[in-house]
């Protein structure tokens, strides 16, 4: 070793003297690490019935569609309901109809129409391109006489990062109801280590209360990266925004826009954003 130190500086000498010269060993690739990008919509689906009173579940699917989200959470959702739906299990019927996997929450649990027939449910459901690692529905403090309503959880990855993707759609006729559901919701997502996205139909305007108990911890992709008022309902002439995506304030919004290509599809319309996760090239805040 000790020859080897004392020949080598003696080499390039001469060889520099002489005219010539070494080339540099070749650095290294850089390796920039791809943006984990997600697309989120939330859509309430009125069980698939329009504005023009006609079930037509393959019009809500092309609405999905055309936007390719990556995850959607839907409310409003028949399984088995009732003759309004066809008894149709809604969630699974537009899974397969866009290639994407599904989990149920529901809500409402009702018997069978007929005795060892499927169960009667209504709620929410998420829809992911991505594997589901796990899921659970929650149910939220419910006022007497009033619909129960719930949180629907499902963990996905994303390039290798966790997400978690919750869904929920709230009272829709007392504050103080939304109030508490919206503080239950809270508690239940705590504050994780991980990047969450929140979807639903909260049925409160940004300015109401319950809403800014959930904005004052998440961050509203529609306040960071949407053009306009962000009107949802009704979808034929929108005069409020009720439909919501929130995420955790260590994502970074790039886009929000009010989905108004099918405006008849449903009485609401549906919200998407495109939302970009933290990695090695974004420090979370």
């Amino acid at each position: 070793m000790e020859v080897r130190r004392i020949l080598v500086p003696v080499i390039l000498a001469v060889l520099a003297v002489g005219g010539l010269t070494v080339p540099a060993a070749a650095a290294p690739p850089v390796i920039r690490p791809q943006p984990r990008v997600v697309t989120a919509m939330t859509f309430n689906i009125h069980h698939g019935e329009g504005t023009d009173r006609r079930l037509d579940l393959e019009r809500v699917a092309r609405v999905i569609e055309g936007r390719t989200p990556d995850v959607v959470g839907l409310q409003e959702v028949d399984r088995h309901w009732s003759q309004r739906s066809d008894f149709v299990d809604q969630a699974a019927w537009l899974a397969r109809r866009l290639g994407m996997n599904a989990v149920y929450g529901a809500n409402l649990d009702l018997d069978p129409a007929e005795p060892g027939g499927p169960r009667r449910q209504y709620g929410t459901a998420i829809l992911t391109r991505r594997p589901i690692l796990d899921w659970d529905n929650t149910l939220l403090p419910r006022f007497e006489g009033h619909e129960q309503r719930g949180l629907l959880r499902a963990r996905i990855r994303v390039r290798g990062v966790p997400l978690t993707i919750y869904n929920t759609h709230l009272q829709h006729n007392n504050a103080a109801e939304r109030l508490a559901q919206a503080e239950a919701i809270e508690r239940l997502i705590g504050r994780p280590n991980e990047s969450f996205v929140l979807l639903g139909d909260l049925n409160a305007t940004p300015e109401a209360p319950e809403i800014r108990a959930l904005t004052d911890d998440m961050a509203d992709t529609w306040v960071e990266g949407g053009v306009g008022d962000g009107h949802t309902y009704d979808s034929e002439s929108p005069t409020v925004r009720i439909d919501y995506v929130l995420a955790s304030r260590d994502t970074v919004t790039r886009t929000a826009a009010v989905v108004t290509g099918d405006p008849t599809a449903s009485d609401h319309l549906p919200v998407t954003a495109e939302i970009l996760l933290p990695g090695p090239y974004l420090k979370r805040r």
